[in-house]
């Protein structure tokens, strides 16, 4: 059964996502959206990710609320800028940050955070340094920026990845 579905959560959802995106039961989107999930699931298993060990519910909720509120800080911040009077005003720039963080699922949760937050970009990854290089749309403190990916999200993602 598990060289058919090797990953069946994942082909369950593309189906479903299939007849959501199509918004039909018919047979004939079902019998497509099943040949999708079923080769989509092969697919992945193909690539053969590492096995995932996600601990410490709390701190996924606790780092979920902190995403949260600065996703919703940030788009009034960039609103703020890109809308204010001093647009001429702001300093993109980019920093590094030095990261201990080395899991493959923590790392991509952090680059999904910081993407995710409006005015900052996940520009690089040195996997041999640890240096990670962040795109800032209005950058004046560098230390800052630092301070928080370090405290905010790494801390909190190696407390659930390691």
């Amino acid at each position: 059964m598990t060289r058919l579905l090797p990953f069946p959560i994942v082909s369950a959802s593309l189906l479903a996502f299939w007849l959501l995106l199509n918004q039909t039961l018919s047979p004939g989107h079902i019998l497509l959206g099943s040949a999708v999930a079923l080769i989509g699931g092969w697919g992945l298993a193909a690539l053969r990710p590492p096995k995932a060990h996600p601990r410490r519910p709390g701190a996924i909720v606790r780092l979920a609320a902190v995403v949260f509120a600065d996703i919703v800080r940030s788009n009034i911040a960039v609103a703020r800028i890109i809308l204010g009077p001093k647009r001429s005003e702001r300093t993109p720039g980019f920093v590094e940050i030095p990261l201990e963080l080395r899991d493959p699922y923590g790392l991509a949760a952090l680059a999904c955070i910081i993407t995710s937050t409006p005015g900052t970009l996940w520009v690089d990854f040195n996997e041999a340094s640890g240096i990670l290089t962040i795109h800032v749309l209005d950058l004046v403190d560098k230390a800052e920026w630092v301070r928080t990916i370090k405290t905010r999200y790494e801390r909190r993602l190696m407390e659930i990845f390691t």
